[in-house]
């Protein structure tokens, strides 16, 4: 079982997600165990404070290092070598997700997700008590309780017993570096336009064949950094 403890300010943002699809049935199979802890709770002051301005000025607020490291350490102990959980801070700077890291996710026991808010977190909490840093992407969000969700679901399909069929998670994008190709279903005609003859033979080594060169042309055309990435350029070329 993954167990992943989610620090936020938001916790209500989770309820439906965590009971709906692909996350529900991991936590109903009890392959996933989450838990969102409100920030606020590790706070001290009668406000509840979770930020402050900048030092050196600036717009916006940062939030403060006390209740994020107490968080993180009442949920992941002190970092260091004794320390069994991962902890990843959700933030633009980051490295960003790929279907390898989400891999590596999934093989740990235990994960807290800490999502920032505002103009980011005092870098004395990523210096104390952050093991990794990660980015879903160059865009901007308002925080990272979206990214946190994302990283949730891409780990969840990977444990055991929680796809119906296992072998999806083996055919779907990323996970042999290429995009997939196209997929059709019924009807065999729609608005004159048919499913490829391949699809419908009954051959199954033939399909193979198909599906893996449109997974090919469909990442060429799409992501050829994929291919340079996985060192297939000479094969495309």
């Amino acid at each position: 079982m993954l167990r992943i403890d989610v620090v936020t300010i938001f916790p209500e943002l989770f309820g439906a997600f965590l009971r709906t699809s692909i996350v529900g049935i991991g936590r109903e199979s009890g392959a996933l165990e989450v838990s969102t802890h409100d920030l606020r709770g590790f706070t001290t002051d009668r406000h509840r404070t979770v930020d402050d301005a900048p030092y050196g000025g600036g717009p916006g607020m940062v939030m403060k290092p006390e209740p994020l490291v107490e968080a993180i350490e009442a949920l992941a102990g002190p970092k260091g070598a004794q320390r069994t959980a991962r902890v990843l801070l959700l933030s633009p700077q980051g490295e960003t997700l790929d279907q390898a890291r989400v891999v590596q996710m999934a093989g740990q026991q235990h994960l807290v997700l800490v999502c920032g808010r505002y103009e980011g977190v005092d870098q004395r909490v990523i210096d104390l008590a952050v093991d990794e840093e990660i980015s879903i992407g160059d865009y901007v969000l308002s925080g990272g309780e979206v990214p946190a969700m994302a990283v949730i679901e891409a780990v969840a399909r990977l444990l055991p017993g929680v796809l119906g069929n296992p072998e999806s998670a083996g055919s779907d994008s990323f996970e042999q570096g290429l995009l997939e190709g196209p997929q059709y279903t019924r009807p065999a005609v729609f608005r004159g336009r048919a499913v490829p003859e391949v699809l419908l033979s009954g051959n199954h080594a033939a399909v193979a064949r198909w599906r893996a060169e449109q997974a090919r042309e469909t990442t060429r055309r799409r992501r050829p950094d994929l291919l340079r990435r996985a060192g297939r350029e000479g094969d495309e070329r």
